[in-house]
């Protein structure tokens, strides 16, 4: 096998987000519902026989980071199984930055599971996930394969079955950065953990989950910080009914009912032709599991 083509990096939404702790080292301690949507980066990757990696934008967005996640992915790789092959990474970035949908994590776990079958270093999933954990939080669930109950830094990941649900996204221009908001003054914070007030009982579909838990404590912040936020957080409740940030923002997102999807894609092509340019979105449905299920190992 020299390459692969066609591999999805699905972005992911998070139905709710608490503040739960924070840890000594400063990293924030979370619970969340991480879902996987089919609004997703794709990838290509050929192997090379001279160790050498390389990052290739498919598109022609502009200039390529000088290190990107994919790369740090590949060579972390690289230098603990001691493989002496290397890659050509090509990427088809669809997804937009700064939106809290973890797009580079996505594609970073993309790459190690790719790259781990390319190079036949069969590493099972155990040994992925941490190596992912070293790159960010939200790698283990990219490489965890489906809908998870998440906790910890985002490591700590508990399956779940969640039927299939639509839901419309929306990001204005602007991005925002991760630091900024959880050193905002405006951080929400909960005072229950999720599994004790009630998350077992709740746990069964995507609304029951947005309902049932009611916000993300990061968005005040990211609200107070962006008016793109605030923006499409009132356009999507006006529009759809109910609207949240995801992440760290800045993408909003909201749960649609079962009405049918022309209807539901005309609304939003509506209230983007209403902004400003830069202003993207899309109607997008959940994955049950990753495309890449299965793949280590």
């Amino acid at each position: 096998m020299k390459a692969l083509h066609g591999l999805a990096a699905p972005a992911k939404l998070n139905l709710f987000l608490h503040v739960v702790g924070k840890r000594p080292d400063g990293y924030h301690l979370l619970q969340s519902v991480f879902v996987l949507i089919d609004w997703a980066d794709t990838l290509h990757v050929e192997r090379r026989g001279d160790g050498r990696l390389q990052r290739h934008d498919v598109l022609g967005g502009g200039d390529l980071p000088a290190d990107d996640l994919c790369l740090r992915a590949a060579r972390l790789l690289q230098q603990e199984t001691g493989c002496a092959l290397g890659a050509d990474i090509h990427l088809e970035k669809r997804l937009p930055a700064g939106a809290g949908m973890g797009g580079g994590s996505s594609d970073a776990a993309t790459t190690l599971l790719a790259l781990n079958r390319l190079w036949d270093l069969r590493l099972p999933l155990p040994r992925l996930m941490a190596l992912g954990l070293r790159l960010g939080a939200d790698l283990p669930f990219f490489l965890g394969g489906g809908p998870a109950f998440v906790e910890g830094i985002g490591e700590v990941l508990h399956p779940l079955a969640l039927p299939a649900q639509r839901f419309a996204v929306l990001k204005g221009p602007a991005g925002l950065a991760t630091g900024e908001i959880f050193s905002s003054p405006c951080l929400a914070r909960s005072e229950n953990l999720a599994i004790v007030a009630g998350f077992p009982a709740l746990a069964g579909t995507a609304e029951n989950l947005v309902n049932g838990f009611g916000r993300n404590d990061l968005q005040p912040a990211a609200e107070a910080i962006s008016s793109d936020v605030r923006d499409a957080v009132a356009l999507m409740a006006e529009q759809f009914g109910n609207a949240r940030m995801t992440g760290s923002g800045a993408a909003v997102f909201s749960v649609l009912g079962a009405g049918k999807d022309g209807e539901d894609d005309q609304s939003l092509a509506t209230l983007l032709k209403a902004r400003p340019s830069g202003w993207t979105g899309r109607i997008c449905r959940s994955l049950a599991q990753h495309p890449l299920a299965g793949w280590a190992g």
